[in-house]
């Protein structure tokens, strides 16, 4: 297990974001990091829909193609979900990134260790799905090489960083999610 913190990774992630990076956080505590790095109105939180954040993201990457798209998830939302990733590299939209948070266990049902905890590499199995760009990120020396595939390498990419699994405070954004829905929408949009 690498020994890299997450919320400083999440808050490389989300630095100087301006209103061209969309951010699709899984559930959890990717939620957490996400909101404990400065909430936005381009932040679509997920709540309760584990195995939904690559779809969500993958479709708004291809509506919103002059935008860029970046999926922050944790490894037991992608290992619910290994699909979407096949899906996604066969829609292989160039804004897209997902940035697996993969701290090899369920931190929202008790830090149960994941199958990535037991030799399952998300990173090649988002190699072998198709994906154009796939890096593993294990020491604080190439924490910036990752970010800034996720920032900016032309898509779809993914990005593994290997962090502790020290338990952090919650940082809880709004649950309303139709609240979250419509700020979503016009900071994305406009108002309808």
């Amino acid at each position: 297990m690498a020994a890299l913190n997450r919320r400083e990774i999440v808050a490389k992630l989300l630095a100087n974001r301006g209103e061209d990076l969309l951010v699709v956080p899984s559930l959890g505590q990717a939620c957490y990091d996400c909101f404990a790095a400065g909430d936005s109105p381009r932040t679509f939180y997920m709540w309760g829909a584990m195995g939904g954040a690559v779809p969500v993201a993958l479709g708004l990457a291809i509506a919103q193609p002059e935008k860029r798209v970046l999926c922050i998830a944790g490894d037991g939302e992608l290992l619910m979900g290994l699909g979407a990733l096949a899906a996604a590299a066969a829609e292989a939209p160039p804004n897209f990134a997902i940035a697996c948070i993969d701290n090899e266990r369920y931190g929202e049902t008790g830090q149960q260790q994941t199958a990535t905890g037991r030799g399952t590499n998300l990173t090649a199995i988002a190699a072998g799905a198709g994906f154009g760009t796939t890096m593993m990120v294990t020491k604080e020396a190439d924490i910036a090489a990752g970010v800034k595939a996720c920032r900016e390498t032309q898509g779809p990419v993914f990005v593994t960083f290997k962090v502790d699994d020290a338990p952090l405070p919650a940082a809880l954004p709004p649950k309303d999610g139709a609240y979250l829905k419509s700020r979503f929408r016009e900071a994305v949009v406009g108002k309808i």
